[in-house]
């Protein structure tokens, strides 16, 4: 074998390692900063509050991602101009902001690991909404492992705490405040199955590069999101909570660049290896993010909601599994210059940085 084809494979081993370490270690600095932001208290004594303005997040987040979409068309020199029509990237961006506020939201009224485990059941409203959008069609084992992810919710849900220490602390207080929490939840999940299924649908025919569409969509959310602030009247709050307590928006700054800089990993992930790799990947953030968050954050897990855990993950890994014994996917061709990658993977994959994640 010669020196240059042993090159090859040590190559790709590093570049593997790297895109495991940019899209595992990014998103759970976002995962961890998410819990901190939104269920622990800024200052101290009589000056100890909590960050309520989910939105401003989002919209500071957007705004971030936004700015790195216009670097990295002008480093490649790609189109700046809107390629699809800007209605367009407004009805994907709506649905992703509120997707997102929801889950920032839910943060306040359920655990961490309550809402990362609800966002794995996301392939549900995904098939729900690609049934009636596309008229998709499933598998038997799309519907198996819907039900193993769907079963291991359930028996989290039931047999544990499931209520954030923000929430309330009285046994009727705590019920009505895991609803809520998992009714924001349910609002997250068909936002985001629908974000996920629609911009498939309204991007298809357009050859698009991908920074362009992160540029558009992220515009997009961040004008929705600040004129959401300005309506309700909270974006004068949230700046002077910031003022008070610069620590609040230094961890929304350290977010959102964690939350941009894995849409890019994501993005490098899709382009060399495909989804399977990448699905992989994002099964084993989330695991690593539940387990992160009970030790850092103290969230204790009865047995059962453990066993609840392992038969999520475990449906998971066999939809990865199945889905690569199925077929083995071509790696993708070199980018042209003008149009780049706009696949619906990739598409698919933009979001995820968004997380919203997982």
């Amino acid at each position: 074998m010669s020196a240059k084809d042993a090159v090859a494979p040590t190559s790709a081993v590093f570049k593997i390692i790297g895109c495991v370490v940019g899209v595992v270690g990014s998103l759970l600095v976002y995962g961890i900063l998410q819990e901190r932001i939104m269920t622990r208290p800024y200052g101290e004594g009589e000056d100890e509050e909590f960050f309520t303005f989910s939105v401003f997040l989002v919209m500071n987040n957007r705004l971030v991602s936004m700015c790195v979409a216009v670097l990295v068309l002008a480093l490649i020199r790609g189109a700046v101009a809107p390629v699809a029509p800007i209605y367009k990237y407004a009805a994907v961006s709506c649905s992703n902001v509120i997707a997102t506020t929801c889950q920032y939201e839910a943060l306040k009224y359920v655990s961490f690991p309550v809402q990362t485990l609800g966002k794995c059941a996301k392939m549900i409203p995904v098939m729900i909404w690609g049934y009636f959008i596309s008229n998709k069609r499933y598998g038997l084992y799309d519907y198996l492992i819907a039900t193993g992810v769907m079963a291991g919710c359930t028996i989290f849900a039931l047999y544990g705490p499931t209520t954030s220490s923000h929430g309330g602390s009285s046994k009727k207080s705590e019920k009505e405040t895991g609803m809520y929490g998992i009714a924001l939840m349910g609002g997250y999940l068909g936002f985001d199955g629908f974000t996920s299924t629609f911009q498939d649908k309204l991007f298809t025919g357009y050859q698009m590069e991908t920074y362009n569409q992160m540029l558009w969509v992220n515009f997009c959310s961040a004008v929705i999101s600040s004129f959401w602030l300005m309506t309700d009247s909270s974006m004068v709050d949230a700046i002077a909570f910031v003022k008070k307590h610069p620590a609040a928006m230094s961890d929304a700054i350290v977010l959102s660049a964690a939350s941009t800089l894995g849409q890019l990993c994501i993005l490098f992930t899709i382009k060399e290896f495909g989804a399977l790799l990448f699905a992989t990947i994002m099964t084993t953030r989330q695991f690593l993010s539940i387990l992160l968050s009970c030790i850092l954050f103290m969230h204790p897990l009865t047995w059962q909601q453990w066993i609840g855990t392992i038969m999520v993950f475990s449906a998971l890994y066999g939809k990865v599994i199945i889905g690569g014994m199925k077929k083995k996917e071509p790696k993708p061709d070199k980018p042209d210059p003008e149009v780049g990658y706009g696949g619906s993977e990739e598409r698919k994959g933009l979001m995820e940085g968004a997380e919203k994640s997982s």
